[in-house]
Protein backbone atom coordinates (compact mmCIF):
# COMPACT_ATOMS: atom_id res chain seq x y z
CA UNK A 1 0.00 0.00 0.00
CA UNK A 2 1.14 3.45 -1.09
CA UNK A 3 0.45 6.73 0.89
CA UNK A 4 -1.21 9.87 -0.89
CA UNK A 5 -1.19 12.85 0.85
CA UNK A 6 -4.39 14.78 0.60
CA UNK A 7 -4.61 18.38 0.95
CA UNK A 8 -8.39 20.05 1.57
CA UNK A 9 -8.83 23.97 0.32
CA UNK A 10 -11.92 24.81 2.68
CA UNK A 11 -13.14 23.36 5.94
CA UNK A 12 -16.44 23.99 6.07
CA UNK A 13 -19.61 21.86 5.60
CA UNK A 14 -17.98 20.24 2.54
CA UNK A 15 -14.37 20.18 3.73
CA UNK A 16 -15.12 18.21 6.79
CA UNK A 17 -17.00 15.63 4.65
CA UNK A 18 -14.15 15.27 2.51
CA UNK A 19 -11.68 14.94 5.47
CA UNK A 20 -13.72 12.20 7.01
CA UNK A 21 -14.11 10.35 3.93
CA UNK A 22 -10.21 10.42 2.93
CA UNK A 23 -9.68 9.08 6.72
CA UNK A 24 -12.43 6.45 6.26
CA UNK A 25 -12.31 5.15 2.48
CA UNK A 26 -9.13 3.21 3.06
CA UNK A 27 -10.79 1.28 5.34
CA UNK A 28 -13.79 1.02 4.22
CA UNK A 29 -12.81 -0.20 0.62
CA UNK A 30 -9.33 -1.13 1.46
CA UNK A 31 -7.54 0.58 -1.24
CA UNK A 32 -4.26 0.44 -2.35
CA UNK A 33 -3.04 3.73 -1.80
CA UNK A 34 -4.10 4.98 1.73
CA UNK A 35 -4.86 8.65 1.82
CA UNK A 36 -3.15 10.52 4.51
CA UNK A 37 -4.59 14.16 5.60
CA UNK A 38 -1.31 16.28 5.04
CA UNK A 39 -2.78 19.96 4.87
CA UNK A 40 -5.67 21.74 5.48
CA UNK A 41 -6.03 25.52 4.44
CA UNK A 42 -9.18 27.90 5.11
CA UNK A 43 -10.07 31.45 4.47
CA UNK A 44 -7.90 32.09 7.46
CA UNK A 45 -4.58 30.42 9.03
CA UNK A 46 -6.41 30.54 12.64
CA UNK A 47 -9.37 28.65 11.17
CA UNK A 48 -7.44 26.34 9.13
CA UNK A 49 -5.52 25.18 12.78
CA UNK A 50 -9.16 25.03 14.19
CA UNK A 51 -9.82 22.02 11.87
CA UNK A 52 -6.33 20.68 11.31
CA UNK A 53 -6.85 20.04 14.97
CA UNK A 54 -10.59 18.93 14.45
CA UNK A 55 -10.11 16.64 11.86
CA UNK A 56 -6.94 15.09 12.21
CA UNK A 57 -4.45 16.73 9.65
CA UNK A 58 -0.91 16.85 9.99
CA UNK A 59 -0.63 20.44 9.63
CA UNK A 60 -2.00 23.87 8.72
CA UNK A 61 -1.21 26.08 6.07
CA UNK A 62 -1.27 29.84 6.10
CA UNK A 63 -2.84 30.32 2.15
CA UNK A 64 -4.15 28.04 -0.55
CA UNK A 65 -1.10 28.28 -2.29
CA UNK A 66 0.83 27.56 0.59
CA UNK A 67 -1.00 24.06 0.39
CA UNK A 68 -1.18 23.60 -3.66
CA UNK A 69 2.61 24.16 -3.51
CA UNK A 70 3.52 22.19 -0.98
CA UNK A 71 5.48 18.75 -2.00
CA UNK A 72 3.47 16.56 0.71
CA UNK A 73 0.15 17.33 -1.26
CA UNK A 74 0.26 14.93 -4.16
CA UNK A 75 -3.62 15.14 -4.46
CA UNK A 76 -5.83 18.70 -4.05
CA UNK A 77 -9.83 18.97 -2.44
CA UNK A 78 -11.43 21.94 -3.54
CA UNK A 79 -14.08 22.63 -0.88
CA UNK A 80 -14.10 26.64 -1.35
CA UNK A 81 -16.93 29.06 -3.07
CA UNK A 82 -17.26 28.22 -6.88
CA UNK A 83 -15.49 32.01 -7.56
CA UNK A 84 -12.27 30.43 -6.07
CA UNK A 85 -12.26 27.04 -7.92
CA UNK A 86 -10.56 27.82 -11.15
CA UNK A 87 -7.26 29.35 -9.75
CA UNK A 88 -7.00 27.03 -7.21
CA UNK A 89 -7.36 23.86 -9.88
CA UNK A 90 -4.92 25.84 -12.41
CA UNK A 91 -2.24 25.93 -9.73
CA UNK A 92 -2.87 22.38 -8.45
CA UNK A 93 -2.42 21.31 -12.53
CA UNK A 94 0.30 23.00 -13.26
CA UNK A 95 2.30 21.19 -10.84
CA UNK A 96 0.66 17.80 -12.09
CA UNK A 97 -1.32 17.47 -9.03
CA UNK A 98 -4.83 15.40 -9.32
CA UNK A 99 -7.72 17.33 -8.37
CA UNK A 100 -11.23 16.88 -7.11
CA UNK A 101 -13.42 19.88 -6.94
CA UNK A 102 -16.62 20.44 -5.29
CA UNK A 103 -19.65 20.96 -7.88
CA UNK A 104 -20.63 23.23 -9.85
CA UNK A 105 -16.81 23.60 -11.58
CA UNK A 106 -17.15 26.94 -11.36
CA UNK A 107 -19.13 30.59 -10.99
CA UNK A 108 -19.17 31.09 -15.16
CA UNK A 109 -19.01 28.78 -17.92
CA UNK A 110 -15.80 30.87 -19.31
CA UNK A 111 -14.24 29.98 -16.17
CA UNK A 112 -15.35 26.00 -16.57
CA UNK A 113 -14.47 25.77 -19.83
CA UNK A 114 -10.95 26.77 -18.59
CA UNK A 115 -10.67 24.17 -16.03
CA UNK A 116 -11.40 21.22 -18.17
CA UNK A 117 -9.07 22.61 -20.62
CA UNK A 118 -6.12 22.60 -17.90
CA UNK A 119 -7.25 19.65 -16.66
CA UNK A 120 -6.65 17.84 -20.46
CA UNK A 121 -3.69 19.78 -20.31
CA UNK A 122 -2.33 18.21 -16.81
CA UNK A 123 -3.17 14.62 -18.03
CA UNK A 124 -4.13 14.37 -14.33
CA UNK A 125 -6.78 12.86 -12.80
CA UNK A 126 -9.99 15.35 -12.16
CA UNK A 127 -13.21 14.90 -11.02
CA UNK A 128 -16.55 16.98 -9.75
CA UNK A 129 -18.17 16.40 -6.40
CA UNK A 130 -21.39 15.45 -7.67
CA UNK A 131 -22.48 12.98 -4.38
CA UNK A 132 -25.94 11.99 -4.88
CA UNK A 133 -25.89 9.97 -7.68
CA UNK A 134 -23.24 7.57 -5.97
CA UNK A 135 -26.22 6.24 -3.71
CA UNK A 136 -26.74 2.50 -4.70
CA UNK A 137 -30.06 2.85 -5.36
CA UNK A 138 -29.15 5.08 -8.24
CA UNK A 139 -26.36 3.52 -9.40
CA UNK A 140 -28.11 0.32 -9.71
CA UNK A 141 -30.83 2.68 -11.59
CA UNK A 142 -28.45 3.56 -14.13
CA UNK A 143 -27.94 -0.84 -14.48
CA UNK A 144 -31.71 -1.20 -15.12
CA UNK A 145 -31.58 1.42 -17.51
CA UNK A 146 -28.38 0.05 -19.35
CA UNK A 147 -29.98 -3.64 -19.57
CA UNK A 148 -33.37 -2.34 -21.27
CA UNK A 149 -35.23 -3.27 -18.06
CA UNK A 150 -37.82 -0.98 -18.26
CA UNK A 151 -37.74 -1.10 -22.17
CA UNK A 152 -37.41 2.26 -24.03
CA UNK A 153 -37.26 5.62 -22.33
CA UNK A 154 -40.52 7.69 -22.90
CA UNK A 155 -40.29 10.20 -20.25
CA UNK A 156 -37.59 11.72 -17.37
CA UNK A 157 -38.54 13.38 -14.61
CA UNK A 158 -36.08 14.80 -12.20
CA UNK A 159 -35.86 17.44 -9.56
CA UNK A 160 -34.02 18.53 -6.30
CA UNK A 161 -36.16 20.48 -3.44
CA UNK A 162 -35.63 21.58 -0.29
CA UNK A 163 -37.19 24.34 1.93
CA UNK A 164 -34.47 26.19 3.97
CA UNK A 165 -35.88 29.04 1.76
CA UNK A 166 -39.77 28.90 2.28
CA UNK A 167 -40.71 31.04 4.90
CA UNK A 168 -40.61 34.92 3.71
CA UNK A 169 -39.97 35.95 6.95
CA UNK A 170 -36.26 34.07 7.14
CA UNK A 171 -34.03 36.51 6.86
CA UNK A 172 -31.25 38.04 4.13
CA UNK A 173 -28.26 36.10 4.49
CA UNK A 174 -25.46 35.04 1.77
CA UNK A 175 -28.06 32.65 -0.07
CA UNK A 176 -30.03 35.55 -1.08
CA UNK A 177 -27.47 37.15 -2.79
CA UNK A 178 -25.21 36.71 -6.42
CA UNK A 179 -26.34 34.25 -8.56
CA UNK A 180 -23.96 31.64 -7.38
CA UNK A 181 -25.53 31.10 -4.53
CA UNK A 182 -29.22 31.13 -5.60
CA UNK A 183 -31.27 27.69 -6.79
CA UNK A 184 -29.44 27.65 -10.37
CA UNK A 185 -26.32 27.97 -8.97
CA UNK A 186 -26.50 25.62 -5.57
CA UNK A 187 -29.18 23.09 -6.26
CA UNK A 188 -30.13 22.76 -9.76
CA UNK A 189 -27.08 21.35 -11.03
CA UNK A 190 -27.60 18.10 -8.78
CA UNK A 191 -30.54 16.99 -10.56
CA UNK A 192 -29.41 18.18 -13.74
CA UNK A 193 -26.26 16.24 -13.34
CA UNK A 194 -28.71 13.18 -12.26
CA UNK A 195 -30.51 13.60 -15.86
CA UNK A 196 -27.34 13.92 -17.35
CA UNK A 197 -26.57 10.71 -15.88
CA UNK A 198 -29.62 8.73 -16.54
CA UNK A 199 -30.42 10.02 -19.50
CA UNK A 200 -27.66 11.17 -21.29
CA UNK A 201 -26.87 14.73 -23.01
CA UNK A 202 -29.66 17.39 -23.03
CA UNK A 203 -30.24 18.87 -26.77
CA UNK A 204 -32.42 21.48 -25.92
CA UNK A 205 -34.11 23.44 -22.98
CA UNK A 206 -37.38 25.51 -22.48
CA UNK A 207 -36.74 26.93 -18.62
CA UNK A 208 -38.46 29.53 -16.47
CA UNK A 209 -36.98 30.90 -13.33
CA UNK A 210 -38.07 33.01 -10.32
CA UNK A 211 -37.51 34.91 -7.41
CA UNK A 212 -40.41 34.48 -5.21
CA UNK A 213 -39.89 36.34 -2.12
CA UNK A 214 -37.65 39.05 -3.83
CA UNK A 215 -37.18 40.65 0.12
CA UNK A 216 -36.70 39.38 3.64
CA UNK A 217 -36.00 41.08 6.43
CA UNK A 218 -32.56 42.62 6.14
CA UNK A 219 -32.52 43.22 2.45
CA UNK A 220 -33.20 42.49 -1.29
CA UNK A 221 -32.92 38.81 -2.88
CA UNK A 222 -30.86 39.12 -5.94
CA UNK A 223 -30.81 35.54 -7.07
CA UNK A 224 -33.64 32.47 -7.89
CA UNK A 225 -35.74 30.73 -5.49
CA UNK A 226 -37.13 28.06 -7.81
CA UNK A 227 -36.90 26.99 -11.92
CA UNK A 228 -38.34 24.28 -13.72
CA UNK A 229 -36.43 23.36 -17.29
CA UNK A 230 -38.21 21.22 -20.40
CA UNK A 231 -35.79 19.47 -21.77
CA UNK A 232 -35.35 17.28 -25.07
CA UNK A 233 -32.47 14.50 -24.82
CA UNK A 234 -30.34 13.94 -27.89
CA UNK A 235 -31.58 10.55 -27.59
CA UNK A 236 -35.11 12.26 -28.68
CA UNK A 237 -36.68 11.39 -25.05
CA UNK A 238 -38.70 14.84 -23.70
CA UNK A 239 -38.14 15.66 -19.42
CA UNK A 240 -38.74 17.96 -17.51
CA UNK A 241 -36.44 18.86 -14.52
CA UNK A 242 -37.08 21.14 -11.22
CA UNK A 243 -35.26 22.49 -8.40
CA UNK A 244 -36.55 24.68 -5.62
CA UNK A 245 -35.02 26.07 -2.45
CA UNK A 246 -39.00 27.31 -1.00
CA UNK A 247 -40.42 23.51 -1.73
CA UNK A 248 -42.30 23.79 1.77
CA UNK A 249 -41.96 20.57 4.08
CA UNK A 250 -39.02 18.91 1.39
CA UNK A 251 -35.89 18.61 3.15
CA UNK A 252 -33.76 16.43 0.71
CA UNK A 253 -36.12 16.07 -2.17
CA UNK A 254 -33.60 14.90 -4.55
CA UNK A 255 -36.01 12.47 -6.87
CA UNK A 256 -36.65 11.24 -10.25
CA UNK A 257 -39.70 8.65 -12.38
CA UNK A 258 -38.70 7.23 -15.59
CA UNK A 259 -41.64 5.55 -17.61
CA UNK A 260 -40.47 3.11 -20.32
CA UNK A 261 -42.57 0.80 -22.99
CA UNK A 262 -41.96 -1.89 -20.29
CA UNK A 263 -41.86 -0.52 -16.93
CA UNK A 264 -41.26 2.27 -14.83
CA UNK A 265 -38.40 3.75 -12.23
CA UNK A 266 -38.78 5.72 -9.35
CA UNK A 267 -36.06 6.71 -6.57
CA UNK A 268 -36.14 9.47 -3.99
CA UNK A 269 -33.16 10.67 -1.80
CA UNK A 270 -35.34 11.06 1.19
CA UNK A 271 -35.39 7.60 1.31
CA UNK A 272 -32.43 6.25 -0.40
CA UNK A 273 -32.26 2.95 0.55
CA UNK A 274 -34.41 1.87 -1.91
CA UNK A 275 -35.59 2.11 -5.65
CA UNK A 276 -39.09 1.85 -6.57
CA UNK A 277 -39.51 -0.80 -10.07
CA UNK A 278 -42.50 -1.30 -11.94
CA UNK A 279 -42.61 -4.44 -14.27
CA UNK A 280 -45.23 -4.50 -17.19
CA UNK A 281 -44.89 -8.42 -16.83
CA UNK A 282 -47.78 -10.79 -15.77
CA UNK A 283 -51.40 -11.04 -14.51
CA UNK A 284 -52.97 -7.34 -14.58
CA UNK A 285 -54.04 -7.69 -11.11
CA UNK A 286 -50.66 -8.24 -9.45
CA UNK A 287 -48.40 -5.30 -11.29
CA UNK A 288 -47.61 -2.71 -9.00
CA UNK A 289 -44.52 -0.70 -7.82
CA UNK A 290 -42.08 -3.02 -5.98
CA UNK A 291 -39.98 -1.32 -3.34
CA UNK A 292 -36.48 -2.83 -3.77
CA UNK A 293 -34.76 -2.42 -0.06
CA UNK A 294 -30.78 -1.67 -1.24
CA UNK A 295 -28.63 -4.12 -0.11
CA UNK A 296 -24.68 -5.98 -0.72
CA UNK A 297 -26.04 -7.20 -4.39
CA UNK A 298 -26.57 -3.37 -5.13
CA UNK A 299 -23.25 -1.45 -5.89
CA UNK A 300 -20.62 -0.46 -3.15
CA UNK A 301 -23.11 -1.33 -0.24
CA UNK A 302 -21.38 -4.23 0.56
CA UNK A 303 -18.16 -2.82 1.71
CA UNK A 304 -20.33 -0.45 4.48
CA UNK A 305 -22.72 -2.95 5.75
CA UNK A 306 -23.26 -6.64 4.75
CA UNK A 307 -27.32 -6.50 6.22
CA UNK A 308 -30.10 -5.42 3.34
CA UNK A 309 -31.82 -2.57 5.03
CA UNK A 310 -29.46 -1.73 7.33
CA UNK A 311 -28.93 1.47 5.05
CA UNK A 312 -26.23 3.63 3.76
CA UNK A 313 -26.17 7.40 4.71
CA UNK A 314 -24.65 10.93 3.09
CA UNK A 315 -21.22 10.89 4.32
CA UNK A 316 -21.14 6.94 2.33
CA UNK A 317 -21.93 8.72 -0.59
CA UNK A 318 -18.40 10.74 -0.16
CA UNK A 319 -16.74 8.12 0.53
CA UNK A 320 -17.57 6.31 -2.78
CA UNK A 321 -16.44 9.51 -4.14
CA UNK A 322 -13.06 9.37 -2.36
CA UNK A 323 -12.64 5.71 -3.89
CA UNK A 324 -13.65 6.95 -7.07
CA UNK A 325 -10.61 9.73 -6.69
CA UNK A 326 -8.27 6.86 -5.58
CA UNK A 327 -9.20 4.88 -8.36
CA UNK A 328 -8.48 7.42 -11.41
CA UNK A 329 -5.10 8.31 -9.38
CA UNK A 330 -3.92 5.00 -9.55
CA UNK A 331 -5.21 3.63 -12.84
CA UNK A 332 -4.55 6.79 -14.57
CA UNK A 333 -7.98 6.22 -16.33
CA UNK A 334 -10.73 8.82 -15.98
CA UNK A 335 -13.82 8.09 -13.79
CA UNK A 336 -16.93 9.67 -14.07
CA UNK A 337 -17.56 12.25 -13.10
CA UNK A 338 -14.44 14.37 -14.76
CA UNK A 339 -14.47 18.01 -15.14
CA UNK A 340 -16.14 17.94 -18.56
CA UNK A 341 -18.73 16.24 -17.12
CA UNK A 342 -18.91 19.02 -14.38
CA UNK A 343 -19.06 21.14 -17.92
CA UNK A 344 -21.70 19.82 -19.56
CA UNK A 345 -23.96 20.82 -16.12
CA UNK A 346 -22.92 24.21 -16.94
CA UNK A 347 -23.70 24.28 -20.48
CA UNK A 348 -27.31 22.93 -19.09
CA UNK A 349 -27.25 25.27 -16.44
CA UNK A 350 -26.11 28.43 -19.32
CA UNK A 351 -28.56 27.36 -21.85
CA UNK A 352 -31.54 27.53 -18.96
CA UNK A 353 -30.96 30.58 -17.83
CA UNK A 354 -30.61 32.44 -21.54
CA UNK A 355 -33.88 30.25 -22.29
CA UNK A 356 -35.71 32.14 -19.37
CA UNK A 357 -34.57 35.33 -20.38
CA UNK A 358 -35.13 35.17 -24.45
CA UNK A 359 -38.73 33.16 -23.77
CA UNK A 360 -37.75 30.16 -25.89
CA UNK A 361 -36.26 26.92 -26.53
CA UNK A 362 -32.24 27.31 -26.52
CA UNK A 363 -30.36 24.37 -28.13
CA UNK A 364 -27.19 23.20 -25.07
CA UNK A 365 -23.93 24.26 -26.24
CA UNK A 366 -21.69 21.23 -26.46
CA UNK A 367 -18.49 22.65 -27.42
Amino acid sequence: MAELGIGIVGGGYMGKAHAVAFAAVGAVFETTLRPRLEMVAASSPHSAERYRASFGFRRAAPDWQTLVADPEVQAVVIATPQETHRAIAEAAFALGKPVLCEKPLADTLSDARAMVAAAGAAGVANMIGFNYIRTPASQFARHLLAEGAIGDVTFYRGEHTEDFLSDPAAPHDWRCSGAANGNMGDLAPHPINAALALMGPIARVCADIETVHATRPGGNVTNDDHAQIMCRFESGVMGHIYSSRIATGRKMGYAYEIFGTRGAIRFDQEDQNALWLYEAAGPAATRGFRKILIGPEHPDYAAFCQGAGHGTGYQDQIIIEARDFLTAIETGAPVWPTFADGLAVAQVVEAAMKSAGDKRWIAVETA
